[in-house]
């Protein structure tokens, strides 16, 4: 596997585990079924955990791909946990801005 591939692959892993908390609302962690919506602070921490998640596929893909592993200061984390929260963007802007608008348009549009 090449060096660019391996980063185009992390980076898509990434936006995909990154949106995936806020765009899932009936299921932690994609298999325990939910009665109601997820709260904040629960989808705070499953995004967390995708973190986690994401940095340890990162950590074996660098493992495979380039042989050895690079020491990381805490600038390359802090850099990392921002860059896993921009990619979170999109979903979270549709879990608690756009959804509520689209259940409502879509409720009317049943009424008339």
């Amino acid at each position: 596997m090449s060096v660019d591939l391996a980063v185009n692959l992390l980076i898509i892993t990434a936006v995909v585990l990154a949106n995936l908390p806020w765009l899932v609302n009936q299921r932690l962690f994609l298999f325990i079924p939910l009665k109601n919506h997820k709260p904040f602070w629960l989808g705070l921490l499953e995004w967390a955990s995708y973190f986690g998640l994401m940095v340890l596929f990162g950590y074996l893909l660098e493992g495979r791909v380039m042989g050895n592993h690079a020491p990381q200061q805490w600038e390359f984390w802090v850099t990392v946990v921002f860059l896993f929260a921009i990619f979170a963007f999109p979903g979270f802007i549709y879990r608690y801005n756009f959804h509520k608008y689209f259940v409502r348009k879509r409720v009317e549009e049943n009424k008339a």
